[in-house]
């Protein structure tokens, strides 16, 4: 290790400076509070980004935060949003997948997840390169302790955004908040930093570079939508443009949904939205195509929004007036869905799995057209057991009854989560085994999650 290096890392945490967070979040639109919880966050606090007054609230079982004031659209230049707005980090679970079907149980609110609660912890730079080094996607990512020390600042200075954008203090982070940093978040950023220096590197000087599509699967509650609004920030915070899309967003219309439901009488998989067939594909290809050509300064378009809550939670398409803006050059698109990358199976594979999914089978397969082929880079998220979903889920309406809000009951939840689980049970082997469809394995990442949505493994 350079004497440099050694010089770095003898010095306490606080050497590490940035650019106050408040001038990232200068809006020309008004702010519409919301409820956001960071994945790790074991201290509640509510913030306000307007002035960053925070105050402490208390649940016995579970913490929460709340992050209002959030930008529904954003100026032309000089802006750091927070990914999507206030439209895509919603209520119901880490995952936007996560519908309700009654009017009742529709509303904004927290994104919940549980973590033990452990003493904080305050280390100097030492101790944190020694516990970046202690992360499973170390070695994954072919980083040695070597790299990781000649790019401790680099390091440093994503850890330091994230926190002030979770509005943790750096030297109070408890374990499983600096796991969730260090060994998730950042080396995740930074396999995407490289996938994008790869992408870039294939075009010769001149060529206008479409943005680099980075597909996110996961399934619902496992924390892809906080991962993808930590990644949307860094890649801000470091000076390039991004754009988050969700699968959410191309989902039909209310009527169009309705006539699905008719066409397919009693298949309860297709009787909400959710499952394959019950997205607008040509919408779909239109937006992503729309999106790899924003390639030049003033180019600019709308990202679609999907309105959950419209006709009674059954859900529409948001009024385009509400659209948010994006501008080019965009350097990045993170994708992110429940069911990215799932490939058609044999019909008697997924018939022994669920009659019901031989339709939804059949639509899978022009779904590859509309999605897939667009993204060039992957990040799976593997958990062990499907039934996780219904853990998460469910934590999550007794967190929002214990809160005094409307929540699913138990058997709710159950009948919820049971119009997803045939789609993970027949799809989700093949996916970890293969990856997706037309996905090259220089290009993937699949990170293995715990039950306390942590990576334990990478494959």
């Amino acid at each position: 290790m350079t004497m440099a290096i050694a010089s770095i890392l003898s010095q306490p945490t606080p050497w590490l400076t940035a650019p106050p967070l408040s001038s990232s979040y200068k809006t020309q639109a008004y702010f519409q509070s919301f409820n956001v919880v960071s994945s790790f966050l074991c201290t509640p606090t509510t913030v306000n980004f307007s002035n960053f007054d925070s105050s402490f609230s208390s649940n016995n079982s579970f913490s929460f935060r709340k992050i209002s004031v959030m930008p529904i659209q954003t100026a032309k230049s000089g802006i750091l949003p927070l990914a999507r707005g206030c439209s895509w980090i919603q209520d119901n679970s880490m995952c936007s997948d996560s519908d309700n079907i009654s009017s009742k149980r529709w509303r904004q609110g927290p994104l919940h997840s549980v973590f033990p609660a452990t003493s904080p912890v305050v280390s100097s730079v030492q101790d944190l390169y020694d516990f970046i080094c202690s992360g499973s996607l170390i070695e994954k990512l072919g980083l040695t302790p070597e790299m990781v020390a000649e790019n401790i600042d680099r390091w440093l200075e994503c850890g330091l955004y994230l926190c002030r954008l979770f509005q943790l203090n750096e030297l109070n982070l408890t374990i499983p908040q600096k796991a969730r940093i260090y060994h998730y978040y950042v080396p995740v950023f930074f396999w995407c930093e490289d996938q994008i220096s790869h992408h870039r590197s294939i075009f010769k000087d001149g060529e206008e570079i479409p943005p680099l599509v980075i597909g996110f699967s996961a399934p619902q509650g496992c924390g892809k939508t906080t991962l993808v609004f930590a990644l949307d920030y860094l890649f801000r915070c470091t000076g390039r443009k991004s754009a988050t899309v969700s699968i959410d967003d191309f989902y039909l219309t209310a009527e169009d949904q309705d006539k699905l439901r008719e066409e397919n009488p009693g298949n309860a998989l297709l009787e909400f939205r959710g499952n394959s067939g019950s997205h607008d594909l040509q919408f779909s290809i239109e937006t992503l195509t729309a999106l790899s050509k924003l390639t030049k300064e003033g180019m600019q378009m709308k990202l679609p929004r999907y309105d959950k809550s419209a006709y009674g939670g059954r859900g529409d398409r948001a009024d385009p007036s509400t659209w948010p803006d994006v501008e080019g050059p965009l350097t990045v698109v993170l994708f992110e869905g429940w069911m990215l990358g799932f490939k058609p199976l044999p019909v008697e594979v997924v018939k022994a799995v669920d009659p019901q999914l031989v339709v939804v089978n059949k639509n899978l397969e022009a779904y590859y057209d509309a999605w897939d082929k667009f993204i060039k880079a992957w990040v799976v998220i593997k958990i062990k057991e499907p039934s996780c979903v219904y853990d998460w889920r469910l934590q999550a309406e007794i967190a929002m009854r214990e809160e005094g809000k409307e929540g699913m009951s138990d058997e709710e939840v159950m009948d919820f989560v049971s119009r997803y689980l045939p789609a993970y049970y027949a799809y989700l082997p093949t996916l970890y085994s293969e990856g997706p469809n037309g996905s090259d394995p220089k290009h993937l990442l699949v990170v293995e999650i715990d039950e306390k949505r942590n990576p334990i493994l990478a494959n």
